[in-house]
């Protein structure tokens, strides 16, 4: 299992601590040290089932700073995609991502039902 975090983020640290308690192991990964390549993005997007804007960080200073709100309506799959690979800080995090599931964002009973099979009681 793969766990996509910015470290100095409060959800991700909530989310990392949940992770820990609940025993599972995963490999964990710097979103602003390694940015997700446009390859996975793809990838994650197509197993999430989510739509493509559920993987931006709205609340971020680079979503704010270009003006995203009013551009993304206007741009195309694959230009979203691109986006999204030139900067770990655009994307929502964190990102939990295992070959039967892609979730995107903290929110304990979802992660609890995709995970508890893994849980060390």
């Amino acid at each position: 299992m793969l766990f996509v975090c910015y470290p100095r983020c409060t959800t991700c640290q909530k989310a990392q601590k949940w992770l820990d308690a609940q025993g599972i192991n995963y490999e964990l990964r710097d979103i602003k040290e390694n940015n997700p390549r446009y390859t996975e993005l793809k990838t994650w997007y197509e197993a999430s089932g989510l739509p493509l804007k559920k993987f931006f960080n709205t609340s971020g200073l680079q979503y704010k700073a270009l003006g995203l709100k009013d551009k993304l309506p206007n741009m195309n799959e694959d230009e979203c995609l691109k986006l999204l690979a030139t900067d770990g800080m655009l994307v929502k995090r964190p990102l939990l991502v295992d070959k039967n599931f892609v979730l995107v964002g903290f929110k304990e009973p979802e992660w609890h039902e995709h995970v508890k099979e893994q849980i060390k009681e």
